[in-house]
């Protein structure tokens, strides 16, 4: 009963972890909150960081791979665990959205040279 809990409580906090993530590097967020923080911090380290999912994925599984780890030994693990799993629903979700842009005929292929009314 207690490994499931704990793989229950990974889930959870990495789902989490995604979530507050992508909400921080690709999101306004409610009433444009985010992007009025992001705004302010323009250029500084933490406004480059904000644009970052992946640096800033381990910055917010951080602090929540304090909910799951037991013992201090365990922190690093689940904390590079938690940003990974982020990184990877991240990158599944993306390939998901261009799958389904390229299907409804919504993606265009940048390399590709447009045809012009003078050609």
């Amino acid at each position: 009963m207690v490994l499931q809990n704990i793989w229950l409580r990974f889930i959870l906090v990495a789902l989490a972890t995604w979530r507050v993530t992508h909400l921080i590097a690709s999101e306004d967020g409610p009433a444009d909150v985010v992007v009025r923080v992001r705004e302010r911090l323009g250029e500084s380290f933490l406004g480059r960081l904000m644009d970052c999912f992946y640096c800033l994925s381990l910055w917010v599984a951080a602090p929540a791979a304090l909910a799951v780890t037991h013992t201090p030994w365990d922190w690093p693990l689940i904390w590079l665990s938690l940003s990974g799993t982020a990184c990877l629903l991240e990158r599944c979700g993306s390939r998901a959205a261009s799958m389904q842009m390229i299907e409804y005929g919504e993606h265009q292929n940048e390399l590709l040279r447009q045809k012009t009314e003078t050609d």
